[in-house]
């Protein structure tokens, strides 16, 4: 059960164990392991995979992760290597490397290691200055390499390939973080100040050190018992019941604990701050269903976008985390079909084409890819722009008002309330076997059962006599309040399929489209955070208060004869660990009776903002 998580989690966090490969990596490529010396004497494991054809020169493509290099052995071959089938056929130096404290490498493991800008003296080290020295090593000693480097990754080492930028090493041309992580706070294991208690399985994952180099898993994963998350997370009561599982060597667990705001800890860990006068091109990637990392990719790339004038682009697909890695022949998240062979698209228009002009062909010649390369989730095909999000968008606003969704402000002193009650939390989702560690088919699930309960308050527009498109952000600019001193808030943003829709039984036999609710973005926020993410605050019981919601970016058209609507519910279990609704310092430690039900209400002056492509 334990193999089968890690499994699991590889393939979730990484994509690269999905890859389809063709007959046997061993016959193109050979291999060979090396310890590369880092400045302050760590050695990092790292294994080179070359052509064996050697007439012609080669670019470095490196994937730096905390995953491990698997398989190890110079005669034990990874199924596929590289980003792709396609680069891996036009031929490339393809390197792996245990990051520094992980598997076969030296050192402390730091869950993302902070970024040390002036570094003084060899022993001042990060995840920067070891990527120089691993680059610095291999145009140096690997044999038949042109001088050009690029760096990709998926997920955590998405965080690695965005971290190579600050490097600064000249060989360094094209860096690709796919997925990326860029802050803990947004990413993962919180958003917006929420804890995703569905995080919670992985954290011996992160949290726990090696003692000894090893090409063996060195911690364990919890067995619960069983696969009912829901009523195992809701019969554990508050978080600190949680401890028996995870003893205090895990260092992680008892920071995610004692760390529960935006204090020095997170924020110094956070790597969009120090994306400025990038040189290297950049092709940031995502899922617009990425239900892990949705806020590093889109907010990479906005970074770089602000602060440098280098090649930056954007690819945004139907895809959940890591999809685009995996050659299926449809793409297909949870209930909803986009199309067939997307992924492969992409790797060989779009992934192919950016390594290959910046690394073989030294950015010679021309680059045919867009600023932006997205893809429109619900017209179901691919747009191109060339800005992000697209200039021709304008702010539109709906009011939230007696369950409608409209343009015209109704009386500000109207309101519709629900009680939230922490013994009866919302589900994420119907469904009960949860694969895997982190969910994510939840991303486009049907939303009619949510819909339908009294403690989620629904507002939709009519029948749209014409098609709306969605592209860039959604700003929730609420006015609530709550009879206690504490609450979460959720903003869903659904598409109401007509009640005509064609059935799809080849995905979902189960399931009857019509009237279908597909989540098309959603996101919650710690209401003690509404002011500041660093200084938390309670609320004055029964006092209207603002609470502004930032979605993440959508690329969507809502089709003529749909409805948009929008979901609010202040409980989304076990997505999230429950808010007591009774404001304590830390929730990390809060106490059984520190847990009441309280009514919420959300005033007719609340509106969402959308951003509407004309």
């Amino acid at each position: 059960m334990k193999k089968l998580l890690f499994i699991a989690f590889l393939v979730i966090t990484t994509g690269v164990l999905a890859q389809n490969s063709p007959s046997n990596v061993g016959d193109t490529y050979t291999k060979k392991e090396v310890q590369i010396k880092m400045r302050d004497g760590a050695t990092l494991f790292t294994a080179i995979y070359a052509p064996k054809d050697q007439s012609k020169k080669y670019p470095i493509i490196m994937q730096r992760t905390p995953y491990s290099c698997a398989p190890y052995g110079a005669t034990e071959f990874k199924k596929s290597i590289g980003p792709s089938e396609t680069m891996m056929k036009e031929g490339y130096i393809v390197v792996y490397q245990d990051v520094r404290g992980r598997w076969m490498s030296d050192g402390l493991y730091d869950n993302m290691r902070a970024f040390i800008p002036n570094k003084k003296g060899k022993t001042q080290v990060d995840e920067a200055s070891d990527t120089y020295d691993t680059i610095d090593w291999l145009v140096k000693n690997v044999a038949n390499n042109n001088g050009n480097v690029g760096v990709w990754g998926i997920s955590y080492p998405g965080f690695y390939s965005t971290y190579s930028l600050l490097s600064n090493h000249p060989a360094l041309k094209a860096v690709s973080p796919q997925a990326c992580i860029s802050d803990f706070f947004f990413d993962d294991f919180h958003h917006n100040g929420a804890y995703l208690l569905s995080y919670w399985k992985a954290t011996p994952l992160f949290g726990i050190q090696k003692s000894e180099k090893t090409t063996k898993a060195w911690y364990q994963f919890p067995d619960l018992g069983t696969k009912d998350d829901y009523q195992f997370f809701l019969d554990a009561g508050p978080l600190s019941n949680l401890d028996k599982y995870y003893g205090k060597d895990n260092e992680f667990w008892q920071q995610l604990k004692d760390h529960s705001s935006y204090d020095d800890f997170w924020q110094k860990r956070g790597i969009l701050q120090h994306l400025k006068d990038i040189k290297p091109a950049v092709m940031t990637v995502g899922g617009w269903f990425d239900a892990e990392d949705l806020y590093g990719p889109l907010n990479t790339y906005q970074a770089i976008e602000k602060s440098s004038k280098n090649y930056n682009t954007l690819v945004m697909g139907p895809w959940s985390h890591g999809d685009w890695a995996r050659n299926s022949a449809t793409a297909t998240i949870g209930n909803i079909k986009f199309g067939d062979s997307i992924s492969a698209f992409y790797q060989k228009n779009i992934e192919a084409n950016f390594f290959r002009h910046f690394l073989k062909d030294n950015a010679k010649g021309e680059n045919k890819l867009p600023e932006a390369y997205v893809f429109d989730t619900g017209a179901k095909d691919w747009k191109t722009y060339d800005a992000w999000p697209p200039k021709n968008v304008v702010k539109e606003h709906f009011y939230l008002a007696e369950a409608k969704l409209t343009t015209g402000l109704q009386k500000e002193a109207e309101f519709q309330e629900f009680v939230s009650d922490p013994k009866k939390p919302v589900p994420f989702t119907e469904d009960i076997n949860q694969k895997g560690i982190t969910p994510r088919k939840y991303m486009t699930d049907d939303q009619r059962f949510a819909a339908r309960r009294p403690d989620v308050l629904v507002f939709e527009t009519e029948r749209l006599s014409d098609d709306v498109t969605l592209a860039g952000d959604i700003l929730a600019q609420l006015q609530v309040s709550t009879s206690g001193t504490d609450a979460d808030w959720i903003v869903k943003v659904v598409d109401v399929f007509p009640n005509d829709e064609p059935e799809t039984a080849e995905i979902a036999p189960y399931l009857k489209m019509s009237n279908y609710h597909m989540m098309v973005r959603s996101e919650v926020i710690r209401g003690r955070f509404r002011n500041s993410f660093v200084h938390p605050e309670p609320f004055v019981a029964n006092e209207k208060t603002a609470v502004n919601i930032k979605l993440q970016d959508v690329m969507h058209t809502f089709k003529k004869g749909h409805k948009i609507q929008i979901q609010i519910q202040s409980t989304w279990f076990p997505l999230i660990d429950l808010n007591p609704q009774t404001f304590v310092d830390n929730i990390f430690y809060a106490k059984p009776e520190d847990f009441k039900k309280q009514t919420h209400r959300v005033y007719a002056d609340s509106k969402i903002v959308f951003s509407v492509l004309k």
